[in-house]
Parts: structure tokens; C-alpha cells; sequence
């Protein structure tokens, strides 16, 4: 037979593992945001991102005007599309990789 001091004994055994348990994940979440995170492999480099504004920036302004920008994305757009159908498809986008050197012909 139990007796009340082995019930609450074991209670307080059961409240120990809840508490320690609670613990224990309080602490993995805490070490979870002190590591970090992956980067974007899509992301572009400080210096990849200098080379596109002065590809993009055909006045020498300093700043990418939505003209500019959407003359760059339409040229962009037509050197992706290598035959020419006016949409681009899973093949041509998976070659698309941006290519700093590859600079199409905007604004000239």
C-alpha cells in the first residue's frame, strides 16, 4: 500500500523532472538564438551588390531610378530568354545565376 508520504513523495519526484525538463528546453531555445543563422545563398556579396548598382545606374546618379532598374530587369529578362519565346521556363531561369561580368545592354 502507498502511503501518503510515498504519493508525495513521488509528486514531488514527477514536479522535479517537469521543472528540470522546462529547464532544459528554456535552455536549448536560449542556445538556439545565439547561433546564426545560415546565409541566403541567393544573397549577393557588399561588392556584388556595388557592381550591379553601377550596372543598373546608366546616369551616374549614384541611385538606381525604377526607369533604370526596369530597362535593367527587361534586358535581363531578354538574356535569359534564349529562344526568344517571351517567357522564361524552369531550364533558362536555373541558368540564371547572377553573373556580374554577363552585363546586358541597357541604356548605351
Amino acid at each position: 500500500m502507498f502511503t501518503i508520504q510515498k504519493i508525495t513523495l513521488s509528486m514531488m519526484a514527477v514536479a522535479a523532472l517537469f521543472a528540470v525538463g522546462s529547464f532544459v528546453d528554456s535552455a536549448r531555445a536560449q542556445e538556439k538564438q545565439n547561433v546564426p543563422k545560415p546565409q541566403d545563398k541567393v544573397a549577393l556579396s557588399a561588392q556584388e551588390v556595388k557592381d550591379l548598382v553601377l550596372m543598373m545606374d546608366t546616369d551616374k546618379s549614384g541611385k538606381i531610378s525604377k526607369k533604370e532598374f526596369m530597362d535593367f530587369m527587361s534586358a535581363e529578362f531578354d538574356r535569359l530568354d534564349k529562344d526568344k519565346s517571351g517567357e522564361l521556363d524552369v531550364k533558362e531561369l536555373a541558368q540564371s545565376a547572377f553573373r556580374p561580368s554577363a552585363r546586358p545592354a541597357v541604356g548605351k
